[in-house]
């Protein structure tokens, strides 16, 4: 899988750059998949308990505070990011969006946040997390029919400073990446009159996803299809004469859109 790590040191914005390539105009309608995860780098607690409220994507490259969505939480409330150290990692939430530029995510955190050390619970002071929320800067462009992960890895022994009052402060420290999972394949059928339909099929006999051309234009996007092996691509014409063609060896790897061009029908 496509990955690209960066390292923030002490700040509470990371940003991150995609290896994906830019989605063409002809993907701009479609929607991509953003699923976002989280994990812990170990740290010396008995437990840090964030509590998350919500998280947002942007969708606008402006500096304004419009163009968020918030993400579908899988379950909302007290994380303990001890539970996912050494690779393991849990599912906050998943969005379809349009295909295109995507800007930041915010995290936002309830007021319910502690930090247990040696048996006693501490308050964790989170201000900006609980008003504004933690900015995470992505900056990348989402191609259609795409799935991508984003999994936020905080460094839960450089997040937590404690006072000289014995105040416990989380600021974050986290480490981001993604990854892109799937593939997919765009083409056109000619002429679009035959309002063909548009399969990709795996070992044979199994059909991965289909979807109907465009009955103007032709042009057909297959969406989400797992990557790292090759596709038998079928055209099924439902009007006139023409006859069925079928593509062999179709390849689909991680985040990218396999163009197969103008396929002509007789």
């Amino acid at each position: 899988m496509k990955k690209l790590l960066f390292m923030a040191a002490t700040c509470m914005v990371v940003t991150i750059v995609s290896c994906v390539k830019t989605a063409t105009n002809d993907q701009a309608g479609g929607k991509a998949n953003i699923h976002v995860h989280l994990t812990d780098a170990p740290g010396l607690f008995d437990e840090v308990n964030i509590d998350i409220k919500e998280v947002q994507v942007k969708l606008t490259a402006d500096d304004s505070d419009t163009g968020w969505q918030s993400i579908n939480l899988v379950r909302p409330g007290v994380y303990n990011l001890l539970d996912f150290r050494n690779g393991a990692d849990t599912l906050l939430g998943s969005l379809s969006v349009p295909a295109g530029p995507v800007n930041q995510l915010r995290l936002v955190l309830g007021s319910n946040n502690s930090v247990v050390v040696e048996g006693i619970s501490f308050p964790l002071q989170t201000p900006s997390a609980q008003q504004s929320g933690l900015k995470l800067l992505i900056n990348t462009t989402l191609s259609a029919g795409i799935d991508y992960h984003f999994t936020m890895d905080f460094d839960a022994a450089r997040s937590i400073v404690q006072t000289g009052n014995g105040r416990f402060i989380l600021k974050p420290v986290i480490r981001i990446f993604t990854e892109a999972t799937t593939g997919a394949i765009k083409g056109s059928v000619d002429p679009a009159a035959s309002k063909a339909w548009v399969y990709a099929i795996a070992n044979q006999a199994d059909t991965i996803t289909s979807s109907p051309a465009d009955t103007l234009t032709g042009g057909f996007l297959l969406q989400g299809i797992p990557a790292g092996a090759s596709y038998k691509v079928a055209i099924h014409a439902t009007a006139g004469v023409y006859k069925d063609t079928t593509l062999l060896n179709v390849a689909v790897s991680n985040g990218v859109t396999a163009n197969l061009g103008k396929i002509t029908l007789h």
